[in-house]
């Protein structure tokens, strides 16, 4: 599909395979167990089996990637923390100190930080992958957030980021003061929602901060009251992370990775990746659902279930790092549990 002059988007085949997924569910259903007493890992498995294409499921070399970037609508102060929180943070991210990092070094991914849109020069570094669309976004209340020939530089930089990565698994994460903004305004048009049911408290606002960013966004979103084809959309509200993560998205279900979504502003990068690319959501595991007010929303307009709810609302990939463990319980119980036969088990009469 292509969908900018000099931008073709990654070729992605659905996932469906009837016979596949017979025999999927025929090895779990013969596992020692009533049938689907392993709730959601059992539906885990299948995605995951049809999407390497076996019944034998593996996980090699697992990335964590998180983008970065700065939001001009901060200026309008819809965040409690100032602009300058993004740098700082992708600093602690390069330092090791972050939660991310925490969580990274506990489940073994690889890490890396991607500077989408930072509004200050980052100092080089092992971890930095520095792809700076801009230094920030414009102000969507004013204007388009980014062009459409920047939306479309951003979306093939994180293609390019994900074709350079090894693995067949890829979690997304982010970095941005202000974007509960751009992912609410994202949600709100392309999933045709009042403003004052997707905008959240984001980095902690009180009840008048709260009123005042949802009078903030309701003025933006009429600000761009004409705007819909989906690239266009990502161009008038999103930021560079976003759309950066849109394309990495993209690319990951193109090489049949694996993705892991994390909470409500990867989940926005999701929702711009599927009305792009329907045949995306196979590749999304939906890692959980963030205390963010419109996450909920977004996972029922997708129709993702996720796995763990855990009241979280930091970003940076957290989520879909604490729910690993449950993709390599789905590999392990198809790997390892006997079935009725193996283990002379009586079945179900």
């Amino acid at each position: 599909m292509t969908v900018h002059t000099k931008l073709r988007l990654p070729e992605i085949e659905a996932t469906a395979d009837t016979a596949l997924a017979a025999r999927l569910q025929h090895k779990i259903d013969q596992k020692t167990k009533p049938q689907g007493a392993l709730g959601q890992l059992e539906r885990l498995a299948l995605q995951i089996g049809l999407i390497q294409r076996s019944d034998s499921l593996r996980f090699d070399a697992p990335q964590m990637v998180v983008f970065a970037a700065d939001h001009g609508i901060a200026v309008e102060g819809v965040s409690a923390f100032p602009q300058a929180v993004t740098v700082q943070m992708v600093g602690n991210m390069l330092a090791g100190g972050a939660a991310i990092n925490v969580f990274a070094r506990q489940h073994s991914f690889a890490l890396q930080v991607v500077d989408a849109g930072v509004a200050a020069d980052l100092a080089d570094h092992p971890q930095l992958l520095k792809r700076k669309i801009a230094a920030g976004t414009h102000n969507i209340c004013v204007g388009p957030a980014m062009s459409l020939a920047e939306a479309g530089q951003a979306l093939q930089a994180g293609m390019d980021v994900v074709q350079g990565l090894p693995g067949n698994v890829v979690a997304f994460g982010e970095m941005g003061i202000a974007n509960t903004s751009a992912a609410a305004l994202l949600l709100a048009r392309l999933a045709d929602l009042p403003i004052s049911a997707v905008v959240g408290r984001g980095t902690g606002l009180d009840d008048a901060q709260l009123a005042h960013k949802q009078a903030v966004l309701t003025r933006a979103l009429a600000r761009h009251a004409d705007v819909r084809e989906p690239l266009a959309v990502l161009a008038a509200m999103g930021g560079f992370e976003i759309a950066m993560m849109t394309g990495a998205m993209l690319q990951a279900a193109s090489e049949r990775r694996v993705v892991l979504v994390d909470g409500f502003i990867a989940g926005a990068a999701a929702l711009v990746a599927c009305a792009l690319a329907p045949q995306a959501h196979d590749y999304l595991v939906f890692c959980h659902r963030s205390a963010e007010r419109g996450h909920h929303l977004l996972l029922a307009h997708l129709q993702a279930t996720p796995l763990l709810d855990l009241d979280m609302r930091l970003g940076e990939g957290t989520g879909a790092l604490l729910a690993w463990p449950l993709l390599q319980s789905a590999a392990l119980f198809m790997a390892e549990m006997a079935s009725f036969d193996s283990a002379g088990v009586s079945g179900k009469n």
